[in-house]
């Protein structure tokens, strides 16, 4: 028997899994968007995790949604196959692979021994919650150009795990950094 439960959309989160128009959709991506005028609301895409087709929605801020009933399992990334990721069951230390196409939007934040929570439904796996934050290492980044002020917006930088984002000018390569796992953004150096 499953158990519902309904959720505001704006708690609604990237990898999580909702059940909307009778059919299961793990959330790709998530902005938050407040209009001049009328009341915000979050556009959300979502991915059917049978079907595998994509669907654009909003939700307004008083909308609320089921959230899938889900068994989590704590785990650990191991490493990456040619069409799959694989994962220890940190109580069993059972492995499992994951394709590629079911977490690619998360495949820049993950790091061999990264431990994730990997949620199942029905015993399938169907969504990976990552940490709020990950520490990577910059690989390659421009140098600051002498002159050129500090108060620039940033500079655009590729991390280990071949994610790219936009770094502040003193960041350099070798640095470690914090990414936040939902915006994909720089939060501080490690």
């Amino acid at each position: 028997m499953s158990v519902h439960l309904k959720i505001s959309a704006f708690e609604i989160r990237v990898g999580g899994l909702i059940e909307h128009e009778g059919k299961l959709w793990r959330v790709l991506k998530k902005n938050h968007v407040k209009p001049g005028k009328g009341g915000a609301f979050i556009q959300v895409e979502l991915k059917d995790i049978t079907a595998g087709t994509k669907l654009n929605e909003r939700f307004r801020s008083g909308d609320s949604v089921e959230k899938a009933h889900v068994e989590p399992r704590q785990m650990q990334y191991l490493y990456a196959e040619s069409d799959a990721l694989v994962f220890m069951d940190n109580e069993t230390f059972e492995q499992m692979h994951i394709p590629h196409e079911d977490i690619e939007d998360q495949l820049g934040f993950l790091l061999p021994n990264t431990e994730v929570q990997i949620n199942f439904h029905d015993d399938v796996p169907i969504g990976i919650n990552l940490p709020a934050n990950v520490v990577l290492e910059v690989v390659d980044t421009e140098g600051v150009i002498k002159g050129q002020t500090a108060t620039g917006s940033g500079k655009p930088a590729e991390l280990e795990t071949g994610l790219k984002v936009i770094v502040p000018p003193f960041v350099s390569v070798g640095d470690k950094i914090k990414v936040n796992t939902e915006s994909g953004e720089y939060v501080e150096r490690a």
